[in-house]
C-alpha cells in the first residue's frame, strides 16, 4: 500500500470513529454548538471516502483515453469535499439560527466538552499527517483532506471554550451564538478549498510553479537559450507539465537543438524534486534578437551585445519575444 493511500485510510478509519464520539457527546448534552461539530464529521467521513477513491484513480497510469494520468481527479476530490464542508455549514447556520429564537435545552456541558477535546487533539495529530504526507508526495487529496481536519480541531477549540463559558455564565442561548459563528467559518474555509479545486480543474496556471521554473531557468541559462517566452505550468495530481518556447540560434542543426532542449528538460526535473513533462517548442533566433544574445563567436552577429534581459514572471509569461515588448 503507497504512502498516499496509508494515509488517507487512517484519515477515514479516523473520522468515523471520531463522528460517533461527536453524536454521543450531541446526545448527552443536547447543544446545538456540540451538533455543528457531530455534523461535520459526517462531512468528514464522506470526504475521506471520496478522497481514498480519489487517490486510487490518482495513481492508475496513463492510457489511450487518459494520456496525462488521471491526478486531475485530486482537484474534483477537493471540490467535493469543499461543497460538502460548505452544505454542512449552512444547514449548522439554519439549525443554529432556529434555536436561537425557540430556545433549546442543553445539559452535561463538561461531559460533552471533554468529548470534543478529545476529538480535536485526534484530528490535529490526523490533519498535520495529512498535510505533511501530501506536502511530500505533491497530493492535493491529502493536503485538503487534512487542512479540512485541522479546520475541524480549531471548531472544536473554540467549540469547548464557548461550552466552558456557558457552563460557568449559565447563559445558555450563547451555545446557538457559537454554533452560528462555527457554521460562518466552516462555510468560508470550504469556499476556499472550492476556490482552489476550481482553478486546477480550470487549467488555471499555478503561479508559484511557474516562478519556481522562471527562475531555475534564470540561475542556469546557457548563452545558446537566446530567449524564452510563452512559459505555462499546470498540475496533474503529483505531476508536473510545463511548456514553452526557446529562442535558439537559427543554424544549428537538429542534434544541437536536441541537445539544448534535452538540458533544459533535465536541469528543470532535477531542480523541481518531482515528476515534471516538458513540451519545449524551439524558435530559430532573428536579427533582432542579437542585442541580448551572448553567444560567442556567432557566424551570422547582425548587432553588437548590449545587455542581458533578466528573464521574469513579466516576460516569460507573454506570448511574445522580448525585442517585441
Amino acid at each position: 500500500m503507497t504512502s498516499n493511500k496509508r494515509a488517507i485510510l487512517i484519515s477515514l478509519c479516523t473520522s468515523i470513529l471520531l463522528m460517533g464520539a461527536k453524536f454521543i457527546a450531541f446526545f448527552i448534552t443536547n447543544s446545538n454548538a456540540i451538533l455543528t461539530d457531530a455534523a461535520e464529521s459526517i462531512v468528514n467521513v464522506l470526504a475521506s471516502g471520496f478522497a481514498f477513491y480519489s487517490i486510487y484513480l490518482a495513481t492508475l497510469p496513463k492510457d489511450e483515453n487518459h494520456p496525462y494520468g488521471h491526478g486531475k481527479v485530486e482537484f474534483f476530490s477537493a471540490f467535493v469535499e469543499g461543497v460538502l464542508i460548505g452544505i454542512a455549514g449552512v444547514v449548522i447556520l439554519i439549525k443554529s439560527i432556529y434555536s436561537l429564537f425557540y430556545g433549546n435545552v442543553v445539559s452535561d456541558l463538561y461531559d460533552g466538552a471533554m468529548i470534543i477535546t478529545l476529538t480535536g487533539l485526534a484530528n490535529l495529530v490526523v490533519g498535520l499527517y495529512l498535510i505533511r504526507t501530501g506536502k511530500q508526495n505533491k497530493s492535493l487529496t491529502l493536503e485538503a483532506d487534512g487542512k479540512h481536519l485541522l479546520t475541524d480541531a480549531v471548531s472544536s477549540a473554540g467549540l469547548v471554550i464557548g461550552i466552558l463559558i456557558i457552563q460557568l455564565t449559565q447563559i445558555y442561548w450563547l451555545d446557538s451564538v457559537i454554533s452560528i459563528l462555527l457554521g460562518i467559518y466552516i462555510i468560508f474555509h470550504g469556499y476556499k478549498l472550492t476556490r482552489k479545486s476550481v482553478g486546477g480543474l480550470m487549467d488555471e496556471s499555478n503561479l508559484e510553479l511557474v516562478e519556481e521554473v522562471v527562475e531555475i531557468l534564470q540561475d542556469n541559462r546557457q548563452a545558446p537559450w537566446i530567449d524564452v517566452h510563452n512559459l505555462r505550468a499546470q498540475q496533474y495530481g503529483a505531476d508536473l507539465h510545463i511548456d514553452c518556447h526557446v529562442t535558439l540560434p537559427y543554424y544549428f542543426d537538429l542534434n544541437a537543438v536536441h541537445h539544448e532542449i534535452s538540458s533544459i528538460d533535465k536541469m528543470i526535473n532535477q531542480a523541481v524534486s518531482r515528476q515534471t513533462e516538458l513540451f519545449i517548442h524551439a524558435d530559430p533566433c532573428l536579427p533582432a534578437c542579437c542585442n541580448y544574445c551572448k553567444v560567442e563567436n556567432c557566424p551570422v552577429r547582425a548587432e553588437a551585445f548590449r545587455a542581458e534581459i533578466k528573464w521574469s514572471m513579466e516576460n516569460v509569461t507573454k506570448n511574445q519575444k522580448h525585442f517585441e515588448q
